[in-house]
């Protein structure tokens, strides 16, 4: 997207962005008590980024035949997504308060069917790249300038799907194609590297012919580099996001099984002021 504000003042918009999709997924989360909260915190500001900054699209026309697709392979990360396409304007904020509810649009598992700019339903972990690939072959034959960026969690690394679909992308060319991961670090069974390591990601990836960026994928300034130095080109990139569970709420940060987190109720609002002492001038 071409940017028409100087880059402090850009970055600084994105991380207020960031501050109020986490506040969001508090108050989200706290309607159910638990939840996929902690990697919400740690992948906000990768979201902001992605959709104030980075994704071509019309927030009130989610349907527009030329914007970028952003697809959510994690599906279970949906309590971010709703907090990302509200901070867009694709959805309000008052809807937040329906996550979870019957007869809502915003289920606990990300679905296409029920909520707008939700691209794809994701969830069985190691499909979504697949789909992206098919989606990017469409589109290049459509004449379609759009790109694809599929985001996507690093237990989806475990996956042979998730390769096969890197191979057949770079086979095709797909520069088009921008795959954004999420390396927490962690899975439902433990963390990443106990269950199945997947380093070295930086040389697997390259080595499947991709551009490859790594980065602190909570530093704003530092996403915003990365995205910009893998424009679509001739083949896929990917970008290799290193963030923090929990990110922003210290005691969350440090919790064990962190994977699905059950918060007290006393701890929303305890959470919301380590958020509001990180970032003081945030707009919550």
């Amino acid at each position: 997207m071409t940017q028409t504000v100087d880059r402090g003042t850009r970055v600084a918009d994105l991380a207020a962005a960031a501050d109020r999709i986490r506040h969001h997924i508090l108050d989200m989360g706290e309607v159910q008590g638990q939840g996929y909260v902690g990697q919400g915190l740690g992948f906000a500001d990768v979201l902001a980024v992605i959709y104030k900054d980075l994704a071509n699209l019309r927030p009130q026309d989610p349907e527009w035949f030329d914007r970028d697709r952003v697809l959510l392979s994690m599906g279970h990360y949906a309590i971010a997504e709703y907090a990302a396409l509200a901070e867009a304007g694709t959805l309000s904020v008052d809807e937040l308060e329906t996550y979870g509810s019957d007869d809502s649009r915003l289920p606990m598992s990300g679905m296409s069917t029920y909520t707008p700019g939700m691209e794809i339903s994701g969830g069985s972990l190691g499909h979504g790249l697949g789909v992206a690939v098919g989606m990017a072959l469409g589109l290049r034959f459509q004449g379609n300038p759009a790109r694809v960026i599929n985001m996507m969690s690093d237990g989806e690394l475990d996956e042979g799907s998730t390769w096969e679909a890197a191979m057949a992308a770079a086979h095709h060319g797909l520069g088009n194609l921008l795959c954004v991961v999420d390396v927490n670090q962690l899975q439902a069974d433990g963390p990443t590297a106990g269950v199945l390591r997947t380093e070295p990601l930086i040389d697997k990836w390259q080595a499947f012919g991709w551009r490859t960026v790594r980065v602190d994928g909570n530093d704003i300034d530092a996403l915003v580099t990365a995205f910009e130095s893998v424009p679509p080109g001739d083949t896929p990139a990917v970008v290799l996001c290193d963030t923090r569970i929990g990110r922003g709420v210290p005691f969350l940060e440090t919790r064990e099984k962190a994977h699905f987190i059950r918060i007290d109720e006393h701890e929303w609002d305890l959470a919301r002021q380590a958020l509001r002492a990180a970032n003081p001038a945030g707009s919550n």
